[in-house]
């Protein structure tokens, strides 16, 4: 098998369960296993190949049945980014609309935050339920976000960790059936994804982006589920807050009405596309009025309250942030001369957030969340010496000014004035893509 790939081939569906079954259960040895993932990277595999090994990574465990849960579940998944706190948003807004959401999501690993360890930050809430206690608050109060079992996907654990030792973890059909293959045993009826571009993005370039973001949508409808791929800009932190506690503090901020920005538009544009997977809008434009009507109502936040209260958290959160973990140091840092803000290195910002303590270097690392940063810059922002660049929440003086150099480095200015970079790039579906930049 390694050598037909070797040469090019195209690998049959007997030849891909082999291998994912032998990286599943053990039986083939890493060194081969290596082997063959760096025979794809070379290589590539056509749309067949790549819908093949993703269905057998995602048969390779459990699948989820959702079906006694009423009404069409829709899932969603980020592609990974610095300040992305979507979820923390879209989730209550869109159950708050009547769809069910059975979130299951994951943690955060080098400069990208994790969705899990942003609601451990919230005291007392627990991200493991039984599948009893999941489906349960699901019929109860129509949303949960929980972390995924070890026996979802086990393939991908296996062949994730051996990419990235191997350098191969920048190859499309190897992302596009790590990600899918864990939606689809997720048991969702629709996937939305977000597919981030830019340089707090694994994709850099755009049409690499697009490219992943059709893969997916391929392998979705080739497994039989509707699936729709937002390309979204990360060249520069989504929200305002970068860190855990303060990225709840941030969706908080957004789902209360005391902020919105481009944390808010994506979160809109996603939850539009899930209603609309859910036949709860008919259109994106009636699902973005649908959703700002739960927003201005207070509905999302009391749905959000209402699903930390059902996992064991602290919902007072929700009307006093001020409870969520605390960093003891802040520094205000502020702008050393005049200009338009013209490149954020976004990876740059969220390894300095990692740094501090707020992202993990290992998976056994214990996290402290309360730490990070708050931006006041954005991309096409004028600046004047003095202005204020970002707040830091560190747990020393000497955190505190280690980040402070990185985040000067990361961002820099220009004398001229900057384009604003636009939102979205593209909306891919089943029928093609739409290029909306």
């Amino acid at each position: 098998m390694i050598t037909r790939k070797k040469l090019g081939f195209e690998l049959s569906e007997d030849e891909i369960m082999e291998f994912v079954n032998g990286a599943a259960h053990g039986s083939v040895p890493d060194y081969q296993l290596s082997a063959m993932l760096m025979a794809i990277w070379f290589k590539g595999m056509t749309d067949l190949e790549t819908t093949r090994l993703t269905m057998a990574m995602a048969r390779s465990g459990d699948i989820m049945d959702l079906s006694s849960i009423p009404g069409i579940k829709v899932d969603k998944h980020s592609t990974g980014g610095v300040g992305d706190t979507t979820t923390l948003i879209l989730a209550p807004l869109v159950a708050a609309c009547g769809v069910p959401v059975a979130k299951i999501s994951g943690r955060g690993l080098g400069h990208t935050g994790g969705t899990l360890d942003k609601l451990e930050s919230i005291h007392g809430m627990s991200v493991s339920l039984t599948r009893e206690d999941f489906f349960r608050q699901i019929n109860r109060i129509g949303l949960a976000v929980v972390g995924q079992t070890s026996t979802l996907a086990p393939a991908d654990k296996t062949l994730y960790a051996l990419r990235d030792v191997t350098s191969t973890v920048d190859s499309l059909p190897l992302i596009a059936s790590s990600i899918m293959s864990k939606k689809l045993a997720s048991g969702a009826d629709a996937i939305v994804l977000d597919v981030k571009t830019g340089s707090g993005a694994m994709m850099r370039t755009l049409d690499s982006a697009i490219e992943l973001a059709r893969i997916m949508v391929q392998i979705g409808e080739m497994a039989g589920k509707p699936v729709v791929a937002l390309v979204t800009n990360m060249d520069q932190p989504l929200g305002t807050h970068v860190g855990n506690a303060l990225e709840v503090k941030d969706a908080l901020d957004v789902l209360s009405g005391r902020s919105g920005g481009d944390l808010l538009e994506v979160s809109l544009a996603l939850g539009s596309q899930m209603l609309v997977l859910a036949d709860r809008a008919k259109t994106e434009k009636e699902g973005r009025k649908i959703l700002t009507e739960m927003l201005t109502s207070g509905r999302g936040l009391d749905k959000f309250r209402e699903m930390i209260s059902a996992q064991g958290g602290d919902p007072a959160v929700c009307d006093d942030p001020c409870r969520l973990p605390q960093a003891p140091v802040r520094r205000e840092v502020r702008c050393t001369g005049e200009g338009y803000v013209k490149i954020m290195n976004t990876s740059a910002l969220g390894l300095a957030a990692q740094a501090m303590g707020a992202g993990r270097i290992l998976k056994t690392d214990v996290l402290d969340y309360s730490v990070g940063f708050v931006m006041h810059a954005r991309i096409g922002m004028h600046m004047q010496k003095g202005d204020l660049l970002c707040t830091l929440h560190a747990r020393s003086e000497g955190d505190a000014a280690t980040a402070e150099r990185a985040i000067r480095n990361a961002v820099v200015f220009s004398e001229e004035p900057v384009r604003v970079p636009p939102l979205c790039y593209a909306v891919v579906t089943r029928d093609g893509i739409r290029r909306t930049d």
